[in-house]
């Protein structure tokens, strides 16, 4: 019988399901409701559990969100064995006659940032929930993207989040002349079946941000207030620009924040602006203390 391995996310709501070998065929699904399952048959049965919110199935894993009505302690080891179960009795994860027919085709649209350096691919699906920064091919065992667009010899980072990929670029290429080439490419990678991410590999080798929910309640009650800011007021503003920004510490002697800046963030001309007349500004003002002095490091 095949042995599923339980695992915890950074978000406590979501628990993988892992299995010793792959089980999809380089594709990421994701099902919010039993309507959408018909492709998956083992999805479709998980929805008769009262408290699964979504499904997703990537890699060797099979992930499941819940509503909080109960806690995953109470019923993961029940969960794991009627998972085990259902596949050693020869129960279809994904049809693949089914999903092969659904194929959609995508749209990638190009979008600058106020980064010259980094241009930020949308991509009219999902592509992750969490974001994750490559800086070099030998950080991309996570994405097999990553790592086929380091093959261009004017990519120098890569930053994936949500529905779009960051590229930076290194100055001897103009965007006027390889936008469209990595637009078709990346259009073409996810529409033939491509792995943009695979979370199982993600997850483990990802740098742990500071503020994961496990560890929030650890921390100072004035960086918990910093962390809820920046979620809340500076996060979507640097999404939207391409990029990212992660709380690492707070001295409370110095009165030192200290940031790390992702994407199209890092190394944008105007990060430092945005920095001291921006994000320092909103921290004094919110947090009623005008010695509050923001500082990037390195991501």
């Amino acid at each position: 019988m095949t042995t599923i391995s339980i695992k915890q996310t950074q978000n406590p709501l979501i628990l993988k399901f892992e299995f010793p070998d792959f089980i999809t065929n380089n594709e990421s699904f994701e099902f919010k409701n039993i309507d959408e399952t018909k492709s998956s048959p083992l999805a479709k049965e998980l929805f008769f559990l009262p408290f699964v919110k979504t499904v997703y199935i990537s890699g060797n894993f099979i992930a499941i969100e819940r509503y909080s009505i109960v806690e995953w302690e109470d019923v993961q080891d029940a969960v794991a064995e009627q998972i085990q179960n259902y596949v050693a009795n020869g129960g279809k994860i994904i049809n693949i006659e089914e999903n092969s027919s659904k194929k959609q085709p995508i749209t990638v649209y190009g979008e600058t940032t106020p980064n010259p350096a980094a241009l930020k691919f949308v991509v009219s699906r999902l592509l992750t929930k969490t974001a994750f920064e490559f800086k070099n091919i030998d950080e991309t065992k996570p994405s097999p993207l990553a790592k086929e667009l380091f093959n261009f010899p004017f990519v120098k980072e890569v930053f994936i989040d949500e529905n779009y990929i960051s590229v930076t670029k290194y100055e001897v290429a103009d965007w006027n002349n390889i936008t469209l080439e990595l637009r078709t490419f990346i259009k073409q990678f996810i529409e033939n079946g491509g792995t943009v991410l695979d979370e199982s590999i993600a997850i483990e080798t990802k740098k742990h941000e500071k503020q994961q929910i496990k560890n929030f309640d650890s921390l100072d009650t004035t960086s918990q207030q910093i962390i809820n800011i920046l979620e809340e007021y500076v996060k979507p503003a640097v999404a939207a620009d391409g990029g990212n920004i992660l709380f690492d510490s707070y001295d409370e002697t110095e009165k030192r924040v200290k940031v790390v800046l992702q994407g199209a963030c890092n190394g944008c001309p105007s990060s430092t602006f945005t920095l001291k007349s921006g994000i320092e500004n909103m921290l004094k003002d919110m947090l009623k203390d005008e010695d509050i002095k923001v500082e990037a490091i390195n991501g």
